[in-house]
């Protein structure tokens, strides 16, 4: 892969009202017309992205939006797809005009602030009017970072950079290892590749692309083999590899082709640490005990792909739940960063690893079904449980193996 994937950047998104100057200080700061600019209202009516790199933070991906203030039938469904990217924002952009801080920049700024996401303020135009000190004192006692920039001058740009590196949550400067801390320097790992009807042509899926990434950059080693491989591969190991890790539908056949003594989990389970909660994704998977005929699930996957027979989504989980629960269940597929309003209608909710989402977003969707009482679980958690699997697939585990055997048992 030549570009770093949109789900490893940071996301940093840009809203304000129409007409404020949220397209032009996006061109300025990129250096590049990405959005049209237009005196006429509402000339973004969908979100713009553009990735970059930004030193030092490395990868980034901006996000320009509509206006929240649009107005009528059309008006409503582009600040609908505006407050969608809410869900998927590290770094918050509120830009205003003329020193303007009114019902919407201030209900953006509360609605940032609920979510934990940094803010910068940004009032464009500065050259027609500045700030007013009360909206000054107001942001400071808010502790928020703000700035006046003249876009079509590139004036503040600079200083808009340093405000952004600022306020940047530790977690992108010190991005979490993948597999780190399970496979030492020096020790290897076997990942369990199969090659099927859904694996893509001349190439492996982006979830095993990171693990290899992930393990070089630890100075460890990997061998990747199909699990029609697996068995015979690990008998031709001198010393017993620290971790084998697998594609969640292969999970029973690696399981028994895998010895007690050596740890293993999927891909999936390993991405539902590394995007999201893993603890919670564990006391989820617990629902599936209570599920009754007639109960409905979600699956939420955060790619678009077109499903071919025996999707893992569309069939296989169904199928696996089915069978363990033991009844007819409903279920209902979103794709992309489409996420229903009545979650309180479902039952459970089964996340995908994620691997083309970024972790805010899996994040916001936890929050959500935790806020409605929802439990959520993710694919590769949900699948080692209906699979009779689950203690093997969190032995590598610690913590969340403690909290199943504490919370389910």
């Amino acid at each position: 892969m030549i570009k770093t994937p949109k789900s490893l950047r940071l996301h940093i998104g840009i809203f304000g009202r129409r007409n404020v100057g949220k397209s032009s200080f996006l061109n300025a700061f990129v250096r590049q017309a990405v959005s049209i600019v237009s005196e006429i209202a509402g000339t973004t009516t969908d979100p713009v992205e553009k990735p970059m790199e930004l030193l030092p933070l490395g990868p980034v991906l901006f996000i320009d939006t509509a206006g929240v203030d649009d107005i009528g039938s059309l008006g409503q469904e582009r600040v609908a797809r505006t407050k969608k990217i809410f869900d998927r924002t590290d770094v918050a952009v509120i830009v205003s005009e003329q020193g303007q801080w009114a019902q919407f920049e201030k209900a953006l700024l509360e609605e940032f602030k609920k979510r934990k996401i940094p803010i910068i303020a940004v009032f464009n135009k500065a050259d027609l009017k500045g700030v007013a000190q009360s909206v000054i004192a107001e942001l400071k006692a808010e502790k928020i970072e703000w700035l006046q920039t003249v876009s079509p001058q590139k004036k503040g740009m600079a200083e808009f950079r340093e405000k952004l590196i600022a306020v940047v949550p530790d977690e992108f400067l010190k991005t979490p290892s993948m597999l780190g801390d399970l496979v030492k320097p020096g020790e290897i790992a076997v990942l369990v590749i199969p090659i099927d009807k859904e694996a893509p042509k001349g190439r492996i899926i982006l979830p095993q692309v990171q693990a290899i990434r992930d393990i070089l950059d630890n100075d460890s080693a990997c061998i990747v083999v199909k699990e029609t491989g697996l068995r015979d591969t690990l008998a031709n190991f001198k010393k017993k590899p620290a971790l084998v890790v697998t594609d969640s539908q292969a999970f029973l056949k690696v399981a028994e082709d895998t010895p007690e003594d050596i740890p293993m989990t999927s891909f999936s389970i390993v991405l539902a640490r590394l995007k999201g909660d893993l603890n919670e994704f564990v006391n989820g998977a617990l629902a599936i005990e209570k599920l009754r005929s007639g109960d409905k699930i979600l699956i939420a996957e955060s790619c678009s792909h077109h499903p071919i027979a025996d999707d893992i989504g569309r069939e296989k989980i169904p199928r696996w739940l089915a069978q363990y629960a033991r009844c007819e269940l409903k279920f209902d597929v979103f794709q992309g960063h489409d996420f229903p309003g009545n979650l309180a209608d479902y039952k459970l909710v089964i996340q995908c690893g994620g691997c083309m989402t970024n972790r805010r977003e899996i994040l916001s969707r936890i929050e959500r079904c935790r806020t409605l009482g929802v439990p959520i679980t993710n694919y590769g958690v949900a699948i080692a449980y209906s699979l009779g699997k689950f203690d093997r697939a969190l032995k590598p585990f610690a913590d969340s193996l403690d909290y199943f055997t504490g919370k389910g048992r």
